[in-house]
């Protein structure tokens, strides 16, 4: 009888769960400029009055736009960076843009105030995943993230009421990685599956692990996903019997020799099961 099955256990709780846009804190508010000074001398009566300069307003930001974005712009909750041709190298594509309901039981809210923002925090993940033509499933098992951004307060105050959606590919570090694949429908191809799947470049949990798209040099792959379900949080260790007795049996099911395979998993921390994550993904060489 060959050897038995070997077990391998991912030792980093479920880092692919962690969704970047759920960590964007909007920026406090700015106190008001002061008013310019007032002339000490009144001008000659042949002097014309004129009128200072007045910058001209951003653009509403467009579907299909390209960004050169990092990974700290990225977690802003506003941007002005300006877009850049898709046929050079971006980090972000924007996706939807939506408008922004100001009023609320018949006050007007500040662009930054929390019910505010709460409407793009709901609007943009409920979205990606019909804009990437796949299943959540799908969505889970890639690099693909949304996140979002509102007008600056000065762009508010010029009337500008949008918000806009992006999709991006974070890395395990404090880096975007590049969208060579239109993200369009990209999950509804295998083609756009293994350019933006979850893959890595050693076994998980071991030393040089890092999580890198799919298209890129790997070694394990993540394959498939388990659902978790309760209220309260299980604990790690009954966390970690569930996910061992789920990717166990898809290790085995994807093994050459069923009675020699390896597997992997991630699974939520508390922090991510309170902010929503309920799943974790399996793994396999590849």
């Amino acid at each position: 009888m060959s050897g038995t099955p070997r077990r391998r256990w991912l030792r980093r709780g479920g880092a692919v769960a962690v969704l970047l846009a759920a960590a964007v804190a909007l920026a406090g508010c700015s106190g008001d400029p002061g008013d310019p000074a007032t002339p000490s001398t009144s001008p000659t009566p042949s002097a014309t009055p004129t009128r200072p300069p007045r910058a001209e307003a951003a653009p509403r930001p467009q579907v299909g736009d390209c960004y050169r974005l990092s990974y700290e712009q990225a977690l802003a909750p506003t941007s002005e960076v300006d877009p850049v041709r898709c046929r050079r190298g971006h980090t972000a594509v924007t996706y939807y843009v939506g408008t922004l309901d100001l009023v609320v039981d018949g006050h007007l809210l500040a662009v930054d105030a929390a019910r505010v923002r709460s409407q793009a925090a709901q609007a943009c993940p409920r979205r990606l995943a019909g804009y990437l033509g796949g299943t959540e499933e799908q969505l889970r098992l890639s690099m693909l993230r949304p996140v979002w951004f509102s007008p600056t307060l000065a762009q508010s105050d010029e009337g500008q009421d949008w918000f806009r959606c992006d999709v991006i590919s974070p890395g395990d570090g404090q880096e975007l990685h590049r969208l060579g694949v239109p993200p369009r429908r990209a999950l509804a191809t295998a083609a756009g599956r293994t350019a933006y799947g979850v893959c890595g470049t050693a076994e998980p949990g071991a030393a040089g692990f890092e999580r890198v798209p799919c298209a890129a040099r790997h070694r394990w792959r993540a394959v498939t996903t388990y659902q978790l379900t309760g209220k309260a949080y299980p604990g790690r260790a009954a966390v970690r019997a569930v996910a061992d007795e789920r990717c166990q049996a898809v290790g085995k099911e994807r093994a050459d020799d069923p009675l020699t395979y390896r597997w992997g998993f991630d699974y939520p921390t508390e922090a991510q099961w309170r902010s929503g994550v309920r799943y974790g993904l399996c793994w396999v060489p590849d």
